[in-house]
């Protein structure tokens, strides 16, 4: 019997994968059979089939290596992502985090046959978009990068340091674009990691403060998370043979952080916040 996560004949495209969970994901998925092709700013050093530097804050870059992209792709993985608060401002933060995913999404969908999917790494820190259902269907209905970047505009006090307003966009547009992907027989989902320790680690313990990260790793498993941790989802998410009835589905890989949020079983007070 063929394993479920057997990728052997599927092609499958990965941004972000010089490092972190996109490094693990496009490893991962190599050792299951997949052609893998990559993208990121930087240079991939893994066992992949081709890759490409792209910005994918910048939506002419990512128009620039489309024609070098196969011309089917069964599974996208969208890795890619910085961090806010520190080295890079709200709107590069929304531009490489958002932008730029809904835009090579976009751009390679037709190419995707059905049986295939879409898979993301959004956040935990994306789950107060319920909170902006109405500021976010407007930015849906945004049609292309240029117009999305314009609907920023005035909406500082939204966008904050634009990393957990970005991971709320992936988070609701993964929800909304699978409605009308599976009518083509796409599945559309994402995981949201909770504090993982990638090379980016430095950066969330800058911007959240370290009781912040400590606290969400220790109310669950009680330890950081692994970006290798984080690849089985993916591939899980990926394969039409383990989730063919797996859609629109934001997959909480938390540790059991949420779980105790839900239960009030967090100490606030021993990490200094109020609760």
């Amino acid at each position: 019997m063929t394993s479920p996560f057997d990728y052997t004949g599927r092609i499958v495209l990965v941004t972000g994968a010089a490092t972190g969970m996109g490094a693990e994901t496009a490893a991962l998925l190599v050792e299951a059979g997949a052609e893998v092709h990559a993208l990121d700013i930087a240079e991939v050093t893994g066992p992949v089939a081709g890759s490409q530097r792209v910005d994918l804050g910048d939506s002419t870059s990512i128009d620039g290596v489309l024609d070098a992209l196969p011309e089917r792709i069964d599974a996208v993985m969208n890795c890619a992502g910085i961090p806010g608060g520190t080295r890079f401002d709200a709107r590069t933060v929304m531009r490489v985090n958002f932008l730029g995913l809904r835009h090579l999404t976009e751009a390679i969908f037709d190419r995707i046959p059905s049986g295939g999917s879409v898979t993301s790494i959004a956040s935990l820190a994306g789950g107060g978009w319920t909170n902006h259902v109405a500021e976010l269907t407007e930015l849906l209905a945004t049609g292309d990068f240029r117009a999305a970047e314009a609907w920023l505009d005035g909406r500082d006090d939204l966008i904050g340091d634009g990393y957990g307003f970005s991971k709320e966009c992936v988070q609701y547009w993964t929800m909304w674009r699978s409605v009308t992907a599976i009518k083509s027989g796409v599945r559309i989902n994402s995981i949201c990691p909770g504090v993982t320790d990638t090379a980016i680690m430095a950066d969330f313990r800058q911007a959240m403060g370290d009781n912040a990260i400590e606290m969400t790793a220790e109310a669950g498993i009680g330890r950081l998370a692994t970006a290798d941790e984080m690849a089985p989802a993916m591939a899980f998410l990926g394969s039409e043979g383990a989730a063919s009835y797996v859609n629109g589905v934001n997959l909480d890989i938390d540790g059991g952080f949420m779980a105790a949020m839900a239960t009030g079983q967090v100490d606030f007070a021993k990490y200094g916040f109020g609760g």
